[in-house]
């Protein structure tokens, strides 16, 4: 059996990577292949196998996989062989408006994202909030897997205390530094500018490097459409892990999470570590850029602030922070994190076992 793996556009990451190594382990002897990213191409083991991201060795890959495993459009013109299965998990609970819902797209994109949704035979859902949500956005009338997502299994792993050591180790975070986690989303209207300028970050860094000293470090990490468009920004107080290969490594070696819009949010939030919330442009993201699925402020499990001096301060008293949101903490896990139990690679062995007896078309 043949299965073909994208994660964001040629990354080793995310669900697919979950999904890969979990049924590359059971079933060593199928052939697993890889879009990779030239960019990326070093956080992919040695064994792994690659193809581009783009040109004839993809389209072959793709027309001739029994299964596909992607987590975003795969944006690319080929034609799934008859009988093969095509799997996307997708890559987050959506607080932000997505696809056939956003308030603003460019023309003929999303006619262009809807030839490969009819391409899709199941779409993956972390949670019941999401499921509704994510079928009617994509106009999706395949079955829906609610399982939670493979990624976050490593969060619920026996050996997440050892993961959280070696990544930080990598990283160069000594104990007693707390690491602050940075993840802003995209904006549209900053990615579809003409000239594509460079993505600054909205967080003051000299501000918390004075602030905070030297027992904090930031981690920034940008959204993977704007990556390539930023320079790395490593210097003293803060690591760059925008190009570290998985985030959710990252939320172990994390103390504590900054985000806007992200849906790293609802994954973060299974470590139970305090979440904050800049929301600088909240009003016209919400109103007229992009649009939300529910009211952000009163669901929040953490603040919800407006300034950069706002976030540093409120990063000063984490433990105060944590007695405070203690209720709004409980119930956004109730509602979004209750299928992350370490075990949803598990509940989809059975379709690769489905995929593994089919007949194998050539």
């Amino acid at each position: 059996m043949r299965i073909v793996y994208d994660s964001f556009e040629g990354r080793y990451s995310d669900n697919a990577r979950a999904l890969y190594e979990h049924w590359s382990h059971a079933s060593p002897g199928d052939e697993h292949i890889w879009r990779c990213d030239p960019r990326h191409a070093g956080s992919f083991p040695a064994a792994v196998t690659t193809v581009p991201v783009t040109g004839p060795e993809t389209r072959a890959a793709l027309e001739s996989a029994d299964l596909v495993v992607a987590n975003t459009h795969l944006e690319l013109d080929w034609e799934k062989k008859p009988g093969a299965v095509y799997l996307q998990t997708w890559h987050g609970t959506p607080l932000k408006r997505i696809h056939n819902d956003v308030l603003w797209a460019p023309e003929g994109k999303l006619a262009e994202l809807d030839r490969d949704v009819a391409r899709w035979d199941y779409l993956l859902s972390p949670n019941a909030e999401s499921t509704p949500r994510l079928r009617d956005a994509f106009g999706f009338t395949g079955e829906i897997l609610e399982v939670g997502y493979p990624r976050n299994d490593v969060l619920s792993a026996p050996d997440a205390d050892a993961v959280r050591a070696r990544v930080r180790a990598s990283l160069g975070l000594s104990d007693d530094v707390t690491a602050v986690l940075y993840t802003p989303t995209w904006r549209d209207d900053e990615f579809y500018a003409d000239g594509t300028p460079n993505v600054e970050l909205a967080l003051d860094v000299d501000d918390f490097l004075a602030t905070l000293g030297p027992g904090y470090a930031l981690l920034p990490r940008l959204h993977y459409k704007v990556t390539h468009r930023a320079e790395p920004m490593n210097r003293a107080g803060v690591v760059d892990v925008s190009r570290y290969p998985d985030v959710h490594e990252l939320y172990l070696a994390a103390d504590v999470m900054i985000t806007d819009y992200s849906s790293t949010m609802f994954d973060f939030a299974i470590t139970g570590k305090p979440l904050l919330f800049f929301a600088y442009d909240l009003d016209s993201y919400r109103d007229s850029l992009r649009g939300f699925y529910f009211d952000l402020e009163p669901l929040a499990p953490g603040p919800v602030l407006r300034t950069s001096p706002e976030v540093v301060a409120a990063l000063g008293d984490l433990d105060g922070l944590g007695r405070r949101y203690q209720g709004p903490y409980a119930e956004f896990r109730r509602l979004f994190t209750h299928r992350e139990d370490g075990h949803a690679a598990d509940r989809l062995q059975w379709l690769y076992d489905k995929v593994s007896r089919q007949p194998q078309m050539s």
